[in-house]
Parts: C-alpha cells; structure tokens; sequence
C-alpha cells in the first residue's frame, strides 16, 4: 500500500476496536485466532481480514461497531433470520418489536418500547466440520480460524460469553445420544480448554490420529476422563494417551424437529 494512501475505513475501525477494548495487537489477535503480524496487517491496511473473521470482529464490537464489519462479511438478513438450520425463519424483526438482531442491512434501529428490554443476538459461524465419537473420532481439523462456515446461526448474547471464539459444528454418532445425536448442531466455546474448570462438562476434545471427539470430561483423583453418554462406549483417560486434549466447551446445542 502507497504510504501517501489513505488508510481504509475498514483498517480505520479495526484500529479503533482494538483501542476500544484496551487490548495490545497480540492479545486482540489471539481472541481472534490470529498473530499479531496480521492485526498489524489490519490496521495498516495491507491485507484485509476475511470474511470469516470479520463476523468475529462484529460479535466484538456488539451494538456500536458491529454492522460495520457484519457489512463486510457480506451477511444479509436472511443469514441469521432463523436459529435452526433449514427451518422455518423464526425471528421475524416485524413480528419482534422488542427483539435487536446485530446484523447488516437492518436499517435503523427499531426505538425500544418503555419497560421492554431487547434481546441482542450474535452470528455464529456452523463450520463444515464435524465431531464424532471416541474411538471414532471426527474431522481432523482444529484451526477453526480459517475454516469454511457453511451458515449462520444466531443466538441471544447471553448464549455466547465469549462469541468470538464461539462456533458451530455438526455432531456424527450416537456417542452422547440420548443427550445430543446424530445430525445435531453444538455451539463451542474455544475459550473454555482448562480442563481443570470442566468437570462434568461436555466438552470437544481432539486426537492427533483420531479428529474432533464430543465426550463428557470427569476428574476423578487427579484423572482426567472423558466419557460417552452412551455408557456401552468406551472411556478414555487423557493422562494414558497424551494425543488428547480440550479444544473447548459446549454451551448448547440444536436438533432438527421430526
């Protein structure tokens, strides 16, 4: 880029969200899955992000900044009209007075009723991977930056602590059925790994050989296990097999209706 060219608007508003949250270029690049080499890259405007990880950026920035860089991921409404993949579009702006859907191309913002509080949502990417079962495994892939995002799911904030690292993935297996099955979509949070925080939680675990795992994690005596809901499958224990490990924890999860 010419140093006598204007710095673009989108580099601009990078700059000024990473200020905005008080976060040095490393720190903001790493709830982003990125280096700091690339938030510099940013913000100099010699390479813009991708799509993927500008609707990273709007979930951040939420109700001020946010349909600046949802625009630029080039989501429309009708990617995030709906919280169930293929299903009827449940979240109608007209038929929600009350209800504040963070997307681009929304208009200007419907005034809020006196007493009504409104429910923000975030999009969530639903990645084109997927997690199996133990001793099945699952997709071999953990960079979930640079994954491809099939749609988009949206969800109340309150769903979504940390809706930066927050995505979507499909399950294949009937491993933690009746809980989850086969075909249902789990939503990750990437910034929940420390297994010590866990017990007791489902989390998605992956194998250097095996892919991504749904299971249940257990510490037991300084033990970490991770178990199927379906109890005929088999357990493991992370500290035998060190090619486990916790990739995040699952905060909820969505099924097709019959």
């Amino acid at each position: 880029m010419n140093q006598n060219s204007p710095l673009p608007e989108w580099g601009v508003n990078i700059l000024n969200l990473r200020k905005r949250l008080g976060l040095s270029q490393s720190a903001f690049g790493s709830m982003l899955h990125y280096s700091a080499m690339a938030v510099s890259r940013w913000e100099t405007g010699k390479q813009e992000p991708l799509a993927r990880c500008y609707i990273q950026l709007g979930n951040l920035a939420g109700d001020r900044d946010g349909w600046f860089f949802w625009a630029r991921a080039g989501l429309k409404r009708s990617d995030v009209g709906q919280m169930s993949p293929g299903g009827p579009p449940i979240l109608q702006k007209k038929a929600w007075p009350d209800l504040e859907i963070v997307r681009a191309g929304s208009g200007v913002l419907r005034k809020k009723r006196k007493g009504v509080a409104k429910v923000r949502l975030v999009a969530i990417p639903l990645l084109d991977i997927h997690a199996g079962a133990i001793g099945q495994g699952g997709s071999q892939f953990t960079d979930f930056a640079s994954a491809t995002a099939e749609e988009m799911v949206a969800a109340p904030a309150s769903w979504c602590p940390n809706p930066a690292q927050t995505n979507c993935l499909r399950v294949k297996g009937n491993s933690m059925s009746p809980l989850i099955d086969d075909g249902d979509v789990v939503a990750v949070d990437g910034s929940q790994s420390q297994s010590e925080k866990l017990n007791g939680k489902i989390v998605l675990a992956w194998h250097r050989e095996k892919g991504l795992s749904l299971a249940r994690l257990i510490l037991v005596d300084g033990m970490q296990l991770l178990e199927s809901e379906n109890r005929e499958r088999m357990r493991v224990t992370m500290e035998r097999d060190r090619k486990w490990q916790v990739v995040g924890r699952v905060l909820w999860w969505i099924r097709h209706g019959p």
